[in-house]
């Protein structure tokens, strides 16, 4: 019991709730400066770095740059692919108050397709909010002032100076070179650059082959900007590494001379047959390669694809035939190294050949009587090369036309190029069905199930012509170094007797050359020396007996059912240079549309590429003195 006064006490009892109250209340503060003062140092101290990173990048703005597309020059170095500027639209989605009303601002002044708007929302979605995206490319200069007048009311849009491609050969080239168009999503690959507004990549040709080395890599620079998001000033650049140059073996004027005169359905391939170079590869028709730049529309794609003359195939690469006649410089090699004929064995030639209860028909009907290897080339005798593949066999044959190059990958620098297909036992039985005798017939003039490309065959001329395996290849230099296999000695040879490829190669320079060849009107003019080849036509309707005893004559059939018509060649002959094949679909005989058409080729090539011209040939200078007679039409 307290003895002070009831007064005092509740004065001392009010002290002391007081004291309490302030120590209490001191206690506090001091926590909470201590917490502060905590805070304040590990903001500083810890995530200091941290925040003043955030802080630059509210005030510096870092964009890519993207590098100039590598060009692709011819061999030459005309320009065959290159870039020009142009003006386009972008929208930094985070630099627009909303999006959707600058849209619909922008489209009251350039009209927005539905597909257009719908294309760039989906980018938008894709890309984050910092990351340009293109709302209208190829801008004219009316345009670009437009919306630069307009700017204040287009929150987000922002003008740039692009480039394009460039193709100066359009179609001429369209299917070597190739063409660009914007990425997808399957070929996102990691690389920044590919998020880029404009950015377009190889989607086929050359193009495609050499993307990586054509796209470069990308630069960047530093932008120092206010609180709006406005550009101030530049503070960093650094330039991106532009793309490599390809250097293509192409010769433009050849590729022009020759693609302006063929026509639709018809292929063309020049080969330096030396070493393989391609010259000129023209496939009728063709399309413009520009037109994926800015985006195909609707009715064109549908106009290419339901065109059954299938203007966005590379026929020289992706056509497939039979060969016909063409293979039976094959078929003559395969014998001969198999010892199943002898240069000197004369088979007769009635006009026929019977198999079983099965008659297998010569081109001429009245036959060619008897016949020697070298003969038989010369007049393309079909029953001679019935009876040498019955005696050689299918399977020594297909390995001696892989050997040149048919029915294998060549390896060309155009993605999808076909490898064809030369049949085997093997390759029957694995259909579940027997190889038979007949079948081994038919094959030995280059009917049946083959599968071959006029590149193929165009390699195999060059084969023929030189006795190495030499591979067909475009590209000659990557970025100023050049590419293995520009000198004949890069190849080696094929391993055939030198004995049997001459008498091959005599029994081609007959064709063209000598009094009853089938392509005696093909003959070079005499100044560019001997052209040795072999004609050939393939059936694409089988005809039966009762129509060839109707007397059935395929010329008066619709065009879709004519035989398709072939012709191989190098020249010159003692020399050879260049290798050429041509096939014409639905153009009935090799003499008749596919050898003039090579002859033509041929001269073009000699005049444009200035090859020495050689002296006229003297009487001796092919293999035999030419005889007497008319030239057959195989």
């Amino acid at each position: 019991m307290s003895l002070l006064p009831p007064g005092r006490r509740e004065e001392t009892e009010r002290r002391r709730l007081f004291t309490r109250r302030a120590a209490a209340l001191g206690l506090g503060q001091l926590g909470l400066l201590g917490f502060l003062g905590a805070r304040l140092w590990r903001l500083q101290a810890e995530e200091g770095e941290r925040y003043r990173t955030l802080a630059e990048e509210n005030r510096i703005s870092a964009r890519l740059l993207p590098p100039p597309r590598g060009r692709v020059l011819d061999r030459n170095g005309e320009v065959v692919a290159g870039n020009r500027l142009n003006w386009r639209a972008l929208l930094v989605a985070e630099q627009a108050q909303d999006v959707g009303a600058t849209l619909d601002a922008f489209s009251r002044l350039l009209p927005l397709q539905e597909h257009e708007r719908a294309r760039i929302e989906r980018e938008l979605r894709r890309h984050r909010r910092f990351v340009p995206v293109t709302v209208r490319d190829f801008l004219s200069w009316e345009e670009m002032a437009q919306v630069e007048v307009n700017a204040p009311d287009l929150p987000g849009i922002l003008i740039d100076v692009g480039t394009t491609r460039l193709y100066p050969e359009g179609e001429h080239l369209a299917h070597i070179v190739g063409y660009v168009a914007p990425p997808a999503e399957r070929d996102m690959d990691g690389d920044p650059l590919l998020a880029l507004p404009g950015i377009r990549i190889g989607r086929a040709g050359i193009e495609r082959f050499h993307e990586t080395a054509l796209r470069g890599r990308a630069g960047a620079v530093q932008l120092e900007v206010n609180a709006l998001g406005r550009v101030i000033r530049e503070l960093d650049r650094q330039e991106g590494v532009a793309g490599q140059e390809v250097s293509i073996s192409i010769d433009a004027g050849l590729q022009r001379a020759v693609h302006t005169r063929i026509e639709a359905g018809t292929s063309v391939v020049v080969l330096d047959a030396r070493n393989g170079e391609v010259l000129a590869m023209a496939s009728q028709p063709s399309f413009d390669p520009s037109l994926f730049e800015a985006g195909v529309s609707a009715r064109q794609w549908r106009d290419w694809t339901r065109d059954r003359a299938t203007p966005l195939i590379n026929k020289a690469t992706n056509g497939l035939y039979a060969p016909g006649s063409t293979f039976k410089m094959v078929v003559a090699l395969a014998g001969l190294e198999a010892r199943t004929i002898a240069p000197t064995d004369r088979i007769h030639c009635p006009g026929h050949l019977d198999l079983g209860d099965t008659r297998f028909h010569c081109w001429r009907r009245q036959g060619h009587g008897s016949l020697d290897l070298r003969g038989a080339l010369k007049q393309s005798c079909d029953v001679y090369f019935y009876e040498l593949a019955r005696r050689t066999g299918i399977d020594r044959i297909a390995a001696m036309a892989n050997r040149f190059g048919l029915g294998v990958d060549l390896g060309i620098e155009l993605p999808g190029a076909k490898r064809g297909l030369v049949p085997t036992r093997a390759w029957r039985q694995a259909q579940g069905k027997a190889w038979n005798p007949g079948d081994t017939v038919v094959h030995g003039i280059g009917q049946g199930f083959y599968q071959i490309t006029p590149l193929q065959l165009a390699t195999m001329a060059a084969r023929l012509a030189t006795g190495r395996a030499v591979q067909p290849h475009l590209t000659r230099s990557l970025g100023g170094q050049a590419m293995p296999g520009g000198r004949p000695e890069d190849w080696p040879p094929l391993g055939i007797a030198e004995r049997d490829l001459k008498l091959v190669r005599e029994g081609m320079w007959a064709v063209v050359n000598e009094g009853g060849g089938t392509a005696l009107g093909a003959r070079l003019p005499g100044q560019f020396g001997v052209m040795a080849g072999k004609t050939g036509s393939v059936q694409v309707r089988r005809v039966s007996r009762e129509q060839r005893e109707r007397g059935f004559r395929v010329e008066r059939q619709p065009r879709e059912w004519r035989p398709h018509a072939l012709f191989v060649a190098f020249a010159p002959y003692d020399a050879p240079v260049y290798a050429v094949s041509v096939v014409v679909e639905h153009g009935m005989s090799g003499a008749g549309a596919a050898a003039p058409l090579a002859r033509e080729v041929m001269v073009e090539a000699f005049t444009r590429l200035r090859t020495p011209p050689l002296p006229p040939p003297a009487p001796s200078s092919g293999p035999r003195v030419a005889e007497a007679g008319a030239g057959g039409k195989r």
